[in-house]
């Protein structure tokens, strides 16, 4: 695979594969892969308003991470994609933390992701075969924007940002004329959410002025209206032709309406301009048709679009579902195909992971797909390479892949291209079968494959030095210590660095005192100063205080992503207490193994990873001499003032008829409770409903309080 200019980075072995056919040891490989890829996008796409990949291209990567997270919770990496929204400011702007969150949209590709969608909708409510009206609009593929009103005067403007914090571009969106500077009747505060975008007829006009003054041209509207917004003369702004389209709402101090398309009408009725192809469709069916129109007029509306929005149109139902980490339950966006292309494949080589996975690269001849010009595609594993699946299926009606080939390339939802096909027709006289390696190409160590993994690994664990920096450049990655200025490029520097050597986490964190100590000092060497170098010492230095599931994902445990990691913290709260239970679970068995166990969302492989990894014989001493360098902060306690259950340990079990056990989940949590999968000694409360059986009989032979779903919810006071 490549990075945004075509060098060679890390791949998986399973990036072709569906998400149901991979792996844990795959599923792991490819969220790291899939979380480097979507944060280089978010800040070519939000910071520097160039982004090199389609729209669509990036939605379906956003998927399918999120799909491998459904499948193996476990592995959820504290730098997901999932957890994030946009990217962090760059230089120039004010911030501006918005009251209520900016987040994106979960991505639908196929007609039967929309049945799906509806079908969790209503699973999720309990909803059965009742009506349930949708609206769906086109996606404008422009820049977010909240407008913040108050009293009805626009007070303030600010992008998505990272959906946390936005930067301030108040004066120039007072310079678009969609955006109405006073507002008759609104709400006493009234923040307006909606895409600036620029039509295909302005663009065309700005890039013929800009080529006749000798300025800076675009490559396309969305860049031009991104770019245009994101001055810092608000001059320039003014002077570009700028548009909004309103769609949604962010804090509001009264409610718009009662319905999604209730509130976009008063929307328009307070003077916003709202997208005329906004309809309301009575489920899946109504929905497919409209988009099947859009899609037909896609190419004439005069501005680009990538794809229709659906929202559950009832507002009381939008609250009872909810959000996730960066998306709302309530709404998807329907994105529009991409596109395939042939080229040459010239070569194969071989890379190693973080885990030790040797995964395939194509090289291929320089070909455009989907606008982006791609020269690496992923080839997965051996068995894909071969023209079969895990399974041993023949896919490409069993044509094997050589160098040479002709091959088609795809890239409907990664970066990463996809090698879809073979052309045998073109296939030279001399191309021979490529034969996968059993050795290393890094250490020489043996490649193993174990049974039931499609992934071939090398058994020479740190000593094998690819897998070493790996494991370095996820410690320091976005998601996990994110230290500035401590990046892959100077990782790899400072590994092979015999005097400054940074061979493990700990080193890095002596990395100050052993170079006052050495004469050959990082201030001397090429590319460093001094200033450089001090710099260094003061991002690791603000690095030492680190949040307990941060610093457990930074680990790198096979098995534990983000998720986990934070789940894993919620649950023990403080590192110590954390140490302790991994070393009474030594021996797989005992209270401390079962209350691992009991953890909901923690299972088998899990655990067992995290027992051997913090056990003696395993990473224990490198973990420890990387602890007492740090200040762990204990895991953040949801604080609900007044919920009798804040702190105590909930199990559902059985039945439950009033909410679905994922509604009742995400309430517990959201009160301030956590939530076991096993009943034990530590349970405060069981939740049975019908059919409740050993749980149930195991709580009551402990004396657990047992409620039905009825005095559940008169407890949580939700009757």
């Amino acid at each position: 695979m490549t990075d945004k200019t075509g060098n060679a980075t890390g791949t998986t072995a399973a990036e072709m594969r569906a998400p149901e056919e991979l792996s844990a040891a795959e599923a792991e490989a490819e969220l790291a892969r899939l979380a480097a890829l979507i944060g280089a996008a978010n800040i070519a796409y939000h910071q520097q308003d160039a982004p090199e990949i389609s729209d669509a291209d990036y939605d379906r990567l956003k998927q399918r991470n999120s799909r491998i997270e459904a499948l193996f919770p476990q592995l959820k990496r504290a730098d997901s994609p999932s957890d994030q929204v946009g990217a962090r400011l760059a230089d120039g702007f004010g911030k501006i933390t918005h009251a209520v969150r900016m987040l994106s949209l979960g991505n639908a590709f196929e007609d039967e992701e929309i049945t799906e969608f509806d079908d969790y909708i209503r699973k999720y409510l309990n909803l059965g075969q009742a009506d349930l009206a949708y609206t769906a609009e086109p996606k404008i593929d422009g820049l977010s924007l909240s407008l913040r009103y108050e009293n009805g005067v626009l007070v303030q403007a600010a992008t998505r940002g990272d959906g946390e914090v936005g930067e301030n571009v108040t004066e120039n969106a007072r310079t678009i004329a969609d955006i109405p500077a006073r507002l008759t009747g609104a709400p006493a505060l009234l923040e307006v959410r909606g895409e600036v975008y620029m039509s295909h007829a302005d663009f065309a006009a700005l890039n013929a002025r800009q080529a006749d003054i000798g300025g800076k041209t675009f490559a396309n509207p969305r860049n031009a209206a991104a770019g245009s917004l994101r001055q810092l003369d608000a001059a320039i702004t003014r002077a570009r032709p700028l548009r909004f389209f309103a769609y949604g709402w962010g804090a509001v101090s009264e409610p718009l309406a009662d319905t999604q398309m209730g509130a976009i009408d008063r929307l328009a009725a307070l003077g916003f301009v709202t997208n005329d192809l906004t309809r309301l469709c009575q489920g899946p069916d109504e929905m497919l048709i409209h988009y099947r129109a859009i899609e037909a007029r896609r190419a004439t509306l005069g501005y680009d679009i990538d794809g229709v929005v659906y929202k559950v149109n009832d507002l009381a139902l939008q609250a009872r579902l909810g959000f996730r980490s960066t998306t709302p339950r309530w709404a998807i966006a329907h994105k529009f195909p991409a596109e395939l292309a042939w080229t040459r494949l010239e070569g194969i080589d071989i890379q190693v992971g973080r885990t030790g996975a040797l995964s395939p690269v194509a090289r291929l001849t320089p070909v455009t797909v989907g606008g982006v010009v791609v020269s690496n595609a992923t080839l997965h594993n051996e068995d894909y390479i071969a023209g079969r699946d895990a399974r041993g299926n023949r896919i490409r009606e069993g044509k094997d892949i050589r160098v040479g080939d002709w091959v088609q390339v795809y890239r409907a939802g990664d970066v990463i291209p996809k090698i879809a096909d073979v052309d045998l027709s073109k296939r030279p006289a001399d191309a021979v079968p490529f034969v996968f390696p059993d050795h290393c190409p890094e250490c020489g160590s043996i490649a193993i494959r174990e049974e039931g993994d499609a992934v071939r690994r090398c058994t020479g664990g740190l000593v094998c030095p690819a897998q070493a920096v790996e494991k370095l450049k996820h410690f320091v990655s976005r998601g996990a210590f994110d230290i500035e200025g401590l990046g892959a490029r100077q990782v790899e520097m400072f590994y092979h660095d015999d005097q400054l050597a940074i061979r493990e986490p700990a080193d890095i964190f002596t990395l100050q005192q052993r170079d006052a100590r050495n004469l050959a000092r990082l201030k001397n060497r090429e590319g460093w100063g001094e200033k450089s170098a001090n710099n260094l010492f003061q991002a690791i230095d603000d690095k030492r205080k680190i949040p307990f599931g941060r610093l457990l994902f930074a680990l790198g445990i096979r098995h534990v992503g983000e998720a986990a990691s934070n789940l894993i913290a919620g649950h023990y709260i403080t590192w110590n207490t954390f140490l302790s239970a991994m070393d009474g679970a030594v021996g797989l068995a005992g209270a401390d193994w079962d209350e691992l166990m009991s953890i909901d969302g923690v299972g088998q492989v899990m655990a067992k990873a995290l027992v051997t990894a913090f056990s003696p014989e395993g990473e224990r001493a490198s973990i420890d001499r990387l602890v007492a360098q740090l200040e762990v902060q204990d895991a953040r306690r949801i604080v609900a003032e007044g919920s009798p259950i804040a702190g105590k340990t909930v199990v559902f079990t059985g039945t439950l008829e009033k909410m679905t056990r994922a509604e009742a989940k995400a309430r517990a949590e959201a009160l301030g409770a956590k939530v076991a999968g096993s009943v034990s000694a530590k349970t405060d409360i069981l939740v049975a409903g019908p059919g409740a059986g050993s749980k149930a009989r195991k709580a009551q032979d402990l004396g657990i309080e047992t409620l039905d779903e009825d005095g559940w919810l008169s407890l949580i006071g939700a009757t």
